[in-house]
């Protein structure tokens, strides 16, 4: 490791690190526009300037000069004071000022470094030019008059979400970044380039204008929109969510966010549910209060013949007051998978993601089977584009072909491939050091392909160790819905899925946020729908209760990989609407079945009592079982999700969402208002 000096402090830096690292490692802030940790260098907004001996007598920019033994850093001379000065004139030749209209004042880059490192005044004359605003979406609103040329959306565009939309045209000062064709950018991560911007450039057109950040109250949270649990800080203010964005989780979603996670939250204000009702002797649905609503429950004389069916994102304490309240009542009926899937789930390992979000990214062979993966689970997507990129990594999929934005070798959309992969792909399996398969929901819709699958993970032996003496797993199965391991570890699953509940045909059953489900199989059922938005679940429901949204109480998650995650109330819900657990509390005195707590921590104590993985934050420990099931698989695949922007009641509310829809999958023209 190179010993270098940075203003008179030595210290010893890891071998490859740059100057810039070297110099933040001595605990010196370096100020920068285009260096970001997770994007190449480019090395051009020359902000990061410092003095470096032995080497030339000039300023030197620290992100692209490598630390090597015996270096002298400054990064206080008056020469690196001057150099910076002139570096910001530079910046701010063109610039407008603007900064009271512009969504990024309060947390931009340019406006903090402009007080801490420019001169104060300006000695500029001319003109300034201007540049043409450019198209880029639904998403990303654009002022580019504004933009410095960083180059860190083209870069993340590129090198993160796998498509190569954005770029920069003309030179010198004609120099302009673009989508090319000013199309929408064809991206379900076009949202992060927001985040990345370090003027008022591109900021979020839903957001524009909504408020300053100081005005906002923050609140750390979990994404329900997928299974991947990406760390969010929702942004309110009074009793509305304005913006969600990403926190840093390195083993999650390290710093970026979907479109879906970051702009879904304007549907948490369109067609909710904030009274209890009931449905009348005519058919219609009519408003009633809770004490009504529970004596049409109770009226019912369901015995022990009740059914809950727990929607894509339902907390883990409201699928355990159910299920404490089902147990009373002399019932097991409980399922999650409301699509009608019915994979073995005796063994929890062998439905989880093992590797690991992060660990996917070591992979150096990997075969997708039935899942695309970019609708799926964008942030599991961005790091298998890394593992290609970085790594090398052969990809095969088995499925119908569609861009996953990184080489991919596709063998067919027969099932029964996986019995005899073709030579290359069975090859490039066995020789590989880290073999990973991912299982997708369309694989699992297919009768025995769970178990061909795992008959995958012995031929090739993808739970091994490696030579460092670290443990590998290379199955994956790739789930989709938030509540869904949460709710398998709690047993929400029969036998033969949603199918065994509808044939037992309950008296009585609890929707808790399900909106996917055929309700025509339970016709004669008593339906009570327990949830926020008014979708498809509260239209066939005959008691509907209002419940809470992932931002209006605190939930327990578990994401793809069995991570616990804890997601805080941000809001109050609307309305007579209640936390969820809440509602089973007070209908158990109701029903004569009385629950034993009252609180939200005496829930999680109970459940933590019964599913003890459930009680803390961190990675459940879920060892590996394969079990032994049916390897006959035969039949084409299709993927679950046709439309990514609209996959739960949440995003079709969701007027961005929607818009979203329309243009980038339906490829209809969006038209704007002038401004």
């Amino acid at each position: 490791m190179p010993k270098v000096t940075v203003d008179g402090l030595e210290l010893e830096v890891p071998a490859g690190a740059t100057v810039l690292q070297a110099c933040e490692l001595a605990g010196k802030e370096i100020p920068r526009f285009c260096y970001h940790e997770r994007l190449s260098i480019a090395g051009n907004c020359r902000m990061c300037l410092v003095e470096v001996k032995p080497g030339p007598p000039k300023p030197q920019a620290s992100c692209a000069l490598p630390a090597t033994e015996g270096q002298e850093i400054r990064t206080d001379s008056q020469m690196v004071k001057k150099a910076r000065e002139g570096v910001m004139e530079f910046l701010l030749i063109n610039h407008p000022l603007d900064c009271p209209i512009c969504d990024q004042g309060g947390e931009c880059d340019l406006q903090d470094q402009a007080m801490a490192y420019g001169r104060g005044s300006s000695r500029y004359e001319e003109n300034k030019r201007a540049v043409t605003e450019k198209y880029m979406g639904p998403i990303v609103k654009t002022v580019m008059t504004r933009c410095i040329q960083c180059t860190r959306c083209v870069r993340f565009a590129e090198e993160v979400a796998g498509i190569e939309e954005i770029g920069a045209i003309g030179r010198g000062e004609n120099m302009q970044i673009t989508s090319y064709l000013e199309h929408a950018v064809q991206s379900e991560l076009s949202g992060n380039v927001v985040d990345l911007c370090p003027v008022g450039a591109l900021t979020s057109k839903p957001y524009a204008f909504e408020a300053r950040p100081w005005e906002l109250k923050k609140t750390p949270s979990i994404d329900v929109m997928d299974a991947v649990g990406t760390n969010i800080r929702l942004d309110s203010r009074g009793r509305a969510v304005l913006r969600a964005v990403p926190r840093i989780n390195d083993d999650v979603n390290e710093e970026w966010a979907s479109d879906k996670t970051r702009h879904a939250v304007d549907g948490l204000t369109h067609r909710r549910l904030d009274k209890p009702f009931v449905r009348d002797a005519k058919g219609k649905l009519q408003p009633a209060s809770w004490q009504e609503a529970f004596a049409a429950i109770a009226a019912v004389n369901a015995g022990s013949s009740v059914a809950a069916i727990a929607g894509d994102l339902t907390d883990c304490e409201t699928m355990y007051a159910a299920k404490a309240l089902l147990a009373k009542m002399g019932s097991a009926m409980l399922e999650g998978r409301q699509t009608g899937l019915s994979y073995d789930t005796t063994s929890l390992s062998a439905v989880n993601f093992n590797t690991s979000i992060a660990g996917i990214e070591d992979a150096d062979c990997i075969l997708i089977i039935g899942s695309n993966v970019r609708w799926e689970a964008p942030l599991v997507n961005t790091r298998i584009q890394k593992a290609v990129r970085r790594g090398g990594a052969k990809v095969f999929a088995i499925g119908p072909e569609t861009d996953l934005s990184y080489k991919v070798e596709w063998l067919g959309n027969d099932a029964a491939k996986i019995a005899k992969l073709p030579k290359e792909a069975a090859d490039a399996l066995k020789a590989a050091k880290r073999p990973a398969v991912i299982v997708g929901g369309g694989a699992l819709a297919v009768d025995g392909l769970h178990g061909a699958a795992l008959k995958l993970a012995e031929k090739y032996n993808l739970a091994r160790t490696l030579g460092d003496g670290r443990a590998w797993n290379g199955f994956n199965v790739l789930h989709m819905a938030a509540s869904r391991m949460g709710g398998l570890m709690l047993g929400y699953a029969q036998p033969g899925g949603i199918a065994d509940i509808a044939a037992k045909k309950p008296k009585l059953a609890f929707f808790l946020g399900a909106d996917e489900v055929d309700f025509s199989k339970f016709a004669k059922t008593f339906k009570v729908y327990v949830g926020h938005h008014g979708d498809k679940g509260a239209h066939a429901a005959d008691v509907i209760l209002p419940g809470s949204a992932y931002t209006e109480k605190d939930g327990t998650f578990v994401n793809l990989e069995g991570r616990v995650q804890r997601a805080t109330k941000a809001v109050f819900a609307p309305g007579d609407a209640r936390e969820d657990w809440a509602i089973f509390r007070a209908l158990s005195d109701v029903l004569g079945h009385k629950l034993p707590f009252d609180n939200l921590i005496a829930c999680r104590a109970a459940m933590a009592a019964e599913v003890p993985a459930l009680g803390a934050e961190g990675l459940a420990d879920y060892g590996w079982n394969a079990p032994k099931l049916p390897t006959t698989a035969k039949g084409e695949i299709a993927y679950p999700i046709k439309d990514f922007y609209l996959t739960n009641a949440i995003c079709r509310a969701s007027e961005t969402m929607n818009i979203c829809s329309r243009e980038l999958i339906h490829g209809e023209e969006m038209l704007e208002a002038a401004e």
